[in-house]
Formats: C-alpha cells, sequence, structure tokens
C-alpha cells in the first residue's frame, strides 16, 4: 500500500449555502442536533466565525510532509480539517502553514491536535480551531498520510467536502445536503431569540416567556 492515500480536491459547498452558514451559530444549531459536534477541546485561538468546505488530512505524529501538500492545493473558501491520528505532542500548524493557507485564500485551519507560533496566527488574523499550544513540532519526515479520504476529528467522521461551521462555541460538519436547512433553521431561532431577550429586558419574566414557569407551577400541583 502507498505511503500516500490522495484523493481528489472535494467540490465546494455552494457560495450562497456557506453564506448562510456564516449567520448561523454552532450553539443554535446544538439546541436540535446531537451529532457532528467536534470535541469541545478543539478551542478557537482567535474569536471568529466562519464556513466553508473541508479538506481532509491525516497525518502521523512527528510528520508534517502531507499537510505542506496539501496547504498548496487550498482554494478561497476551504477548511483544512487535520486529522493527528490521537497525537497530542506535536504541533503540525504553525507559522509557515498560516501564511500558505491565508494566501491561498482558505478560511481557516481545524486541528484535531496542538499548534504553535501563536503570535504569528494572530498577527496573520487567520482563524484557526485546536486543542491548545504545543512547543514541540513536525518535520518532514515522509511518514505517510490521507488526503481527500474520510478522517476523524473531535470524534466526529469528516469527509472531503462537507461543510463546515466554526465560531467560539466550537466546530460543527454538516454533510453538504443538510447545511443549507440547518443554517436557516439557525438563522430564524436566532430572529426568535433576539427577540425574547428584547422582551426580558423590558421587564417580562423568562420562565413566563419559555414556559418554565407553568411547568414549574403544575408539577407542584
Amino acid at each position: 500500500m502507498a505511503r500516500y492515500d490522495i484523493g481528489p480536491m472535494p467540490a465546494q459547498v455552494p457560495a450562497e449555502v456557506i453564506a448562510l452558514l456564516r449567520q448561523a451559530e454552532t450553539a443554535t444549531v446544538g439546541h436540535w442536533r446531537h451529532w457532528g459536534f467536534c470535541d469541545r477541546r478543539i478551542a478557537p485561538v482567535l474569536r471568529r466565525r466562519v464556513a466553508g468546505t473541508a479538506v481532509t488530512v491525516a497525518i502521523p505524529g512527528p510528520d508534517s510532509t502531507l499537510l505542506h501538500h496539501a496547504v498548496g492545493l487550498l482554494r478561497p473558501g476551504d477548511i483544512l480539517v487535520v486529522d493527528r491520528l490521537g497525537d497530542d505532542r506535536h504541533a503540525c500548524w504553525g507559522g509557515w502553514v498560516t501564511t500558505a493557507a491565508k494566501a491561498a485564500g482558505a478560511a481557516a485551519g481545524v486541528v484535531d491536535g496542538p499548534c504553535t507560533d501563536i503570535e504569528e496566527i494572530e498577527t496573520a488574523g487567520f482563524p484557526i480551531w485546536c486543542r491548545g499550544m504545543a512547543p514541540i513540532t513536525t518535520r518532514l519526515y515522509d511518514l505517510g498520510g490521507r488526503l481527500n479520504q474520510p478522517v476523524a476529528v473531535g470524534g466526529v467522521v469528516v469527509m472531503p467536502g462537507d461543510a463546515v461551521l466554526c465560531d467560539e462555541s466550537g466546530v460543527l460538519v454538516l454533510p453538504p445536503a443538510e447545511a443549507e436547512a440547518e443554517a436557516r433553521q439557525a438563522i430564524a431561532r436566532q430572529a426568535r431569540g433576539l427577540a425574547m431577550q428584547a422582551k426580558v429586558a423590558d421587564g417580562d419574566k423568562l420562565g413566563t416567556l419559555s414556559g418554565a414557569t407553568a411547568t414549574v407551577l403544575a408539577a407542584r400541583g
């Protein structure tokens, strides 16, 4: 078996669907959806909300050879999703990869492991989600890996071409066929939430508006 298992670049999620996703919040979708959310410890380095198309990479612990190759294939709007195959010691993403991904027009990076060079990431203003920082970095060891094949990131199977929504609450992965409907439902729910917040700010009781108070009183007889 070849060391490198490389699939074609996936079709990108339509721009109008990505625009809708950018208006949605992962925490809103979390009110009704219970899968597709990466481990909450994959957290943002910068506070941003982005959406894009998943380009998937899986690379072994100390090696980032395939990651360097993959960054060169990124298109505007792609989100590079990196499966670290369980490694939590080596930082595969730092200043060089950040610069290359930003130059390619990528929307973000999601790494199931640590990153490094936080100052360079902040200076670039490039959105990254990862499991914190680490000082020990990967090298070009030519150990192999997978590109644009199914990967596992934060307990979620990510397919190349999936829609990815990332914000300050976490990372959500959606099949492309489901992304538009989920985004529209989230946008509508957020509008209703803002209307309820306005009522609470004007003095209405949250429990009365939500129905919780009636539930409690009914339970007490």
